[in-house]
């Protein structure tokens, strides 16, 4: 053994050579070997390019800068602003929204079940904390679930939609997932298929949530935007799905409609009379329905009310009811709730092939399972404190608090901007946006196009830059040619939303002047 010790500090450098020239010769790091550098086997040229082709405005290149522009005023780099205001997503708690005792109750129980032991918590909470660790393996929310889920809690979700829809709800159709975004591309994920004139068509609303566009890009299917009527609220027009329809026809094969309801980005909230229309136009022509309804706690307008597509489907009644495929979205990222962070929502399906479903199930199970405290959130979004119940009242206050606020703000930003000339905001009807247009002066476009920017990225970037005001150009979520847009949250506390309405009012008056 002496003898090996002593001779291998000899050795070591020959074999570091050895490494190296092996390196040099054969590997991405740019050593010279007797070839020359070897380029990497992933590049830019030799990468997946439908992965090239997937754009997601909401965390673009604005929000990018943003960033920068936060660090640089952490720096000391003098701003003509304090503060960067990413009203660019819906974010609810990083915007100041507190969260909703029972709901983290409840999780911080399951997580820390010793916590079970502490007077402070609610008995219903710790009754629903026991019976979620009873359905976990090991009685711990530290283990795997069922990939579709935690099947207590799919039972929960059945008999919440029973009691929304008044239809029956079956858990083995209800499938958990990361979020609403996750449960979206696992069924375009069943539907995309097909090449050249075959592939796959999807008609998704203009202006629609960039979740729609970036995915169909990334599995190859084709977008069909069909154009929501500005003039008339943002309303739906079945007129209009024909027409794209009819186009999309020529170059694909169109398979599925989605509906946004309430709207991301336009805050409109469909009635019952375009969500028959809507329905019968899918069965007619042969389209799977996904319905994304993730904002359908999130209504204000007076005389506007949510109506599930599942609920309308079964009222509608044969031949409508038992045949129109149709799987519908929902999310504990939104509502009242705001745990964007926990990641939980859902999809039901509905009149989906048993074949499918077995695929769908199998889909879901490659990604193992959905966070499991994601699914304890969901839990007690769609099981809340029932009348009686110790945290009833207190559950209740809470979350009157956060949807009337947010009412309120709906209103504020509609009537700050509708005030201002060359801005015009539709009535925010529901979700966490408003959507105005803008009147954009052609020297504007002029200095947007020298740069080889939108015209409405221009002015966002402007805008950033000088007030620190963070805003998604429409360009990002698409709109009708020749109109320009900027989507932003409501979800700013009031006094600090008002602030930014005014300053952004303020900035787009002297940016007209500027330009014009």
């Amino acid at each position: 053994m002496r003898a090996l010790r002593a001779r291998r500090p000899h050795r070591l450098p020959a074999m570091a050579a050895a490494a190296a020239t092996s390196l040099g010769s054969g590997s991405g790091s740019g050593v010279l070997g007797s070839g020359g550098p070897r380029p990497p086997v992933l590049s830019g040229a030799t990468m997946n390019p439908a992965v090239r082709r997937v754009e997601y405005a909401v965390r673009g290149p604005i929000v990018t800068r943003a960033l920068q522009l936060e660090q640089e005023l952490r720096q000391g780099v003098p701003k003509p602003f304090t503060e960067v205001i990413k009203a660019n997503i819906g974010d609810a708690h990083a915007m100041g929204q507190k969260p909703i005792t029972f709901l983290r109750q409840v999780a911080a129980l399951c997580v820390f079940p010793e916590l079970l032991q502490e007077a402070a918590f609610p008995e219903d909470a710790k009754a629903r904390a026991r019976r979620l660790l009873a359905a976990c393996g090991g009685h711990s929310a530290g283990a795997y679930s069922a990939s579709p889920g935690i099947e207590a809690i799919r039972q929960d979700v059945a008999q919440f939609l029973e009691r929304r829809d008044g239809v029956p709800a079956c858990p083995q159709n209800i499938f958990l997932a990361t979020g609403a975004s996750d449960a979206i591309v696992s069924i375009l994920k069943l539907l995309v298929c097909g090449e050249g004139s075959g592939r796959c068509g999807v008609l998704v609303p203009v202006p629609q949530y960039p979740l729609y566009s970036a995915a169909l890009a990334e599995l190859g299917a084709v977008q069909l935007g069909y154009l929501l009527a500005e003039e008339r609220a943002w309303a739906l027009d079945v007129a209009e799905l024909r027409r794209v329809l009819g186009e999309g026809r020529r170059r694909c094969q169109p398979r599925a409609l989605c509906v946004i309801n309430p709207g991301n980005p336009t805050g409109q909230v469909q009635s019952r009379e375009d969500i028959e229309a809507v329905i019968k136009f899918a069965y007619e022509e042969r389209l799977f329905l996904l319905a994304d309804e993730v904002y359908q706690d999130n209504v204000y307008a007076e005389g506007a009310a949510f109506h599930s597509f599942k609920k309308v489907l079964a009222q509608l009644g044969p031949p409508y009811a038992d045949t129109v495929e149709l799987a519908s979205f929902h999310s504990i990222s939104k509502g009242f709730a705001g745990e964007c962070g926990f990641r939980g929502g859902y999809v039901e399906v509905v009149n989906m092939d048993p074949e499918v479903q077995q695929q769908l199930a199998k889909l879901v199970s490659v990604r193992l399972c959905p966070p499991v405290a994601g699914q304890i959130i969901l839990d007690a979004v769609v099981n809340p404190p029932q009348p009686g119940e110790p945290s009833y009242e207190g559950f209740m206050a809470e979350k009157r608090a956060v949807l009337s606020a947010l009412a309120q703000k709906a209103k504020l930003t509609q009537e700050i901007f509708n005030r201002t000339p060359g801005i015009r905001c539709n009535p925010v009807q529901g979700a966490m946006y408003a959507f105005p247009r803008i009147e954009l002066p052609p020297r504007a476009l002029q200095a947007a196009q020298a740069q080889g920017q939108a015209p409405d990225m221009f002015f966002c970037m402007r805008l950033l830059e000088e007030t620190g005001i963070c805003v998604v150009p429409g360009s990002g979520f698409g709109q009708k040619e020749g109109t320009f847009h900027f989507r932003m949250t409501i979800l700013p506390p009031a006094d600090k939303l008002q602030v930014l309405l005014q300053k952004l009012s303020a900035f787009y008056t002297k940016f007209v002047k500027e330009f014009s």
